[in-house]
């Protein structure tokens, strides 16, 4: 008997673009749900995201973004797609899009035009800002968000250099894609418990600011403040990996009393008999020399002979490994992260382990990521008799 995935049967309509939507809808094919990508003319964004002149067609976070999932492609300003489109929702339990408002229901595709076709639809609309405030009708990008949630004024704060920065990762359109994946599975139970569908909002400026503010609000939590933006132990200049003979390693010393015995493996105990750090709250007042005096310690061993010191005491510790290395980390090869697989066009590729362990799941088999219009006859064919 064949084995059943956690989400089999659950058939997602998939409209939208990017790396927001994308990814959220990612997570729910890996869970085994029926995601039917609906592309445009000539293909959808990230198919081509990350392609250059060595990929044989597919676009490198196509690869990920979309694996598992299937692929039609349709012109919606075309009466006879649209048609098309209208009979795939009547088979959809979610449809998800992150066109503008106004533009989706110029197309005829706006949540109550949805669902007349089908009333129990789970509609999610991915939006920049929320649609009940004054940027409700502005394009949004993850440098956008960045800059609108104050998250590019971290690092100037962290490191005094003034000039606002970018985090060189997709960071907002990927905690953006995790909410709408848990609003897509909040909204399959509600709808299975009560037999409803409904309109979901999942705003990107409104998501990554409350990621951003869960722990930098600090004092200005309450009303009135007591304190500032910005949680200190982020934003302390010399909490950064540290040096040692041949690299740097990242240590924690969460606590204070983590602190007394990373002082005593690091061979600098008196440190902290001087008295700017001779208790607990001389220390968290001097956190950023104490950090220096690390720093002043590290280099004496290479970053291995400290590894195999600080896993023997149970010390949080981990070597800083360059980006271009990652493939080689000893625990991701052995539990099989970056499994090699062989794509049906694309040839050989490293496929991304999905991080969740299901025991109701296991062995997972992820599907690849579709050709342009892969699966456009099957579902043709699937909806020619459909009314």
């Amino acid at each position: 008997m064949a084995k059943t995935m956690m989400l089999e049967g659950i058939r997602i309509v998939d409209l939208s673009s990017v790396v927001f939507g994308p990814y959220a809808t990612q997570m729910l094919a890996d869970m085994g749900a029926e995601v039917i990508k609906v592309e445009p003319p000539g293909g959808e964004t990230s198919r081509f995201i990350g392609k250059h002149v060595k990929t044989r067609g597919m676009g490198a976070m196509h690869m990920t973004l979309n694996r598992g999932k299937k692929s039609i492609q349709l012109d919606l300003k075309s009466a006879e797609d649209a048609a098309l489109m209208r009979k795939l929702l009547k088979t959809a339990d979610i449809f998800i899009h992150n066109v503008r408002g106004k533009a989706i229901t110029k197309l005829g595709f706006g949540y109550e035009a949805v669902k007349e076709l089908k009333p129990d639809i789970i509609y999610l609309h991915c939006t920049g800002f929320g649609q009940n405030g004054p940027y409700r009708d502005l394009q949004a990008y993850d440098d956008v968000i960045q800059a609108a949630t104050g998250v590019a004024t971290l690092l100037p704060r962290a490191d005094g250099n003034p000039r606002p920065r970018y985090l060189p990762s997709l960071i907002a359109d990927k905690v953006a894609g995790h909410y709408g994946a848990q609003a897509m599975l909040a909204a399959l139970i509600h709808k299975l418990r009560t037999g409803e569908g409904q309109h979901v909002e999942v705003p990107m400026f409104e998501a990554f600011a409350t990621f951003n503010l869960t722990e930098h609000m600090q004092g200005a939590t309450f009303d009135p403040p007591v304190g500032s933006f910005g949680y200190y132990r982020q934003l302390d200049p010399g909490r950064q990996p540290f040096p040692t003979a041949d690299g740097y390693i990242s240590l924690v010393p969460y606590t204070d009393a983590k602190m007394g015995q990373l002082f005593d493996l690091l061979g600098g105990p008196e440190v902290l008999s001087k008295p700017e750090f001779a208790g607990p709250v001389e220390r968290f007042r001097n956190a950023t020399a104490l950090y220096e005096e690390i720093a002043r310690l590290t280099p004496a061993k290479t970053t291995a002979q400290w590894m195999e010191i600080f896993v023997a005491a149970e010390f949080p510790a981990m070597p800083v490994r360059d980006l271009a290395k990652i493939f080689d980390d000893p625990h991701l090869i052995a539990t099989g992260y970056a499994a090699i697989r062989e794509h049906p066009t694309e040839g050989r590729y490293h496929q991304l382990t999905p991080p969740i362990r299901f025991s109701a799941d296991k062995d997972r088999v992820l599907g690849f990521s579709p050709a342009l219009d892969q699966d456009g006859a099957d579902l043709r064919r699937e909806l020619e008799d459909l009314e």
